[in-house]
């Protein structure tokens, strides 16, 4: 299988949705929200992209100040490509874009948390949430 893969190519939103479907990580993201979906891609200072001929078939989109930290927003792999450690070359890419001080942050999806550990990732306690749409407290 011959991919290529490619630092910040810019990729349409429809594509960027497809890939997700296919790679089930659409179960997670706001697929049916363009203005969203667009806002994912627009917005994100840092993606690797798989491809496989003209087919996107697997994507890293980060958030990052390539110095401190690099937050992993979007790992995904078609499913027909999945296992082939594809998913590894593309966090592999991304490292190579950040400076040596950079660390990689990720929330996993409930089917990969056994994947990360295995690639030297450690488990971090200490991460809060506040939900889409929610006021702080007082």
């Amino acid at each position: 299988m011959d991919i290529i893969y490619k630092v910040n190519e810019p990729i349409s939103v429809d594509t960027f949705v497809d890939l997700l479907t296919r790679s089930t990580l659409g179960e997670r993201r706001p697929v049916t929200n363009t203005v969203c979906m667009q806002g994912m891609l627009d917005n994100s200072n840092l993606i690797v992209s798989a491809w496989q001929g003209t087919k996107l078939v697997g994507i890293a989109r980060c958030i990052t100040d390539f110095h401190y930290c690099c937050y992993l927003s979007d790992l995904a792999v078609d499913a027909a490509c999945q296992r082939l450690g594809m998913g590894k070359q593309l966090q592999a890419q991304v490292l190579a874009q950040l400076e040596p001080t950079c660390k990689l942050l990720l929330i996993a999806a409930p089917k990969a948390k056994d994947y990360y550990p295995k690639l030297g990732y450690s488990k971090n306690e200490r991460c809060w949430e506040l939900p889409a749409g929610q006021a702080l407290a007082n």
